[in-house]
């Protein structure tokens, strides 16, 4: 058998690269689309004309529109927990394996916060994962429910810091810690900002960090 002729190689390539192009087009405009308009309301045709790329793309890349959601999810809460982790991890470091609660709650919160940052290029990210804890597949519903392997080295950290508080506080503690993260949108924001009647427009990220902190780790102070 004759080795393959360099130019059919170079087509193969470029094929492979125009594949990939069309896959990345076809998942950022589904994300975008997604995060603005809801999961219900968008279609694949949507998808496709914002995309610029045809018809079929979804289901060649993808499988299909459940299937194309799914991977945006798993692959923007993969990069989110990765970013805890390693602030978690350089926590750790920095204080002889033995982070205080601020410490890690900052690694906690502070990520998924900075996503929000309207400055920022991972807003649409945020947003998108807003959208699945209200209106995901069923699929990542079961994601949410089982996966807590990232939550894992949470607890655990808050577990080996408060030592004197029952193992079941420190799980009841971090629950309403979540709850705070998951309520920061921008509605909540909005009416926020209506009831102080103006005191309380965020827009500097740095500052609404430091704020949850300061709550979040009031609350494991007893």
């Amino acid at each position: 058998m004759s080795d393959p002729h360099p130019a059919d190689l170079d087509h193969e390539e470029t094929d492979q690269e125009s594949q990939a192009a069309t896959k990345n087009l076809v998942f950022a405009a589904a994300e975008r689309l997604f995060a603005v308009h809801g999961f219900q309301k968008v279609s694949v045709r949507d998808i496709t004309a914002e995309a610029g790329v045809n018809l079929a793309s979804v289901n060649y890349h993808f499988r299909s529109k459940d299937a194309l959601l799914l991977d945006i999810f798993l692959r923007r809460t993969a990069e989110l927990n990765r970013a805890r982790a390693r602030m978690l991890h350089e926590a750790a470091d920095a204080h002889q394996g033995k982070p205080p609660v601020r410490a890690i709650l900052e690694a906690l919160i502070a990520p998924p916060v900075r996503w929000l940052d309207p400055k920022g290029e991972r807003l649409i990210s945020l947003q998108f994962l807003i959208r699945a804890r209200s209106e995901g597949t069923e699929e990542m519903r079961q994601v949410l429910r089982n996966d807590v392997s990232h939550l894992r080295r949470f607890s655990d950290a808050l577990l080996a810091a408060r030592p004197d508080l029952p193992a079941e506080e420190v799980y009841w503690r971090l629950h309403f810690v979540l709850g705070m993260i998951h309520n920061n949108r921008f509605a909540e924001f909005d009416r926020l900002n209506t009831l102080s009647d103006g005191l309380t427009r965020e827009d500097d990220t740095e500052a609404l960090i430091r704020r949850m902190l300061d709550f979040a780790e009031a609350g494991f102070s007893r």
